[in-house]
């Protein structure tokens, strides 16, 4: 299953404000916990044990803050677009504006890392990026998203929006 697949525009936050990485991880769990079937402070509590070991940043203003969880039954991804870019320690020292979140079931196992890989691919073009930050609307990210995986996120393999 590609994880494109697993994305609707229910799934895109535009103009998030959160204060901080803590405060985004929070709001993160409160949109995903219902999807789930779970308690917020059991997707919470996966999503900053994962980002104590280090930081999820990939750099260029992106982060992929990603969890399994034991009681999951499907996996999801949202996108989180942030109004203000935020300080995610990340090695580039960029502030994040663009966040995928993945919560993937524990008992599956190996899906996650395929999951995050082409979301890594994915964003490996600049433009995509571009279109992310300018995209007006969730469908419109969607479409985007969408486009990415069947292109391969190959560079320039994006056509570019008239």
């Amino acid at each position: 299953m590609a994880i494109s697949d697993l994305f609707s525009a229910a799934d895109v936050i535009l103009d998030a404000s959160p204060g901080n990485k803590w405060a985004l991880l929070e709001a993160l769990s409160t949109a995903a916990a219902p999807r789930l079937g779970l308690p917020e402070h059991e997707v919470l509590d996966a999503l900053q044990d994962r980002e104590r070991l280090g930081s999820t940043a990939l750099g260029k203003g992106v982060a992929l803050p990603h969890a399994e969880l034991r009681d999951a039954e499907t996996p999801i991804m949202l996108f989180a677009r942030l109004r203000r870019a935020i300080d995610f320690d990340a090695r580039d020292e960029e502030p994040v504006d663009l966040v995928f979140l993945v919560l993937w079931p524990a008992a599956t196992g190996k899906g996650l890392l395929p999951a995050m890989s082409e979301i890594c691919r994915s964003l490996r073009d600049p433009q995509a990026l571009r279109r992310l930050r300018a995209a007006a609307s969730p469908d419109e990210v969607v479409e985007l998203v969408h486009q990415l995986a069947v292109a391969g996120a190959e560079p320039g393999s994006i056509p570019e929006r008239k």
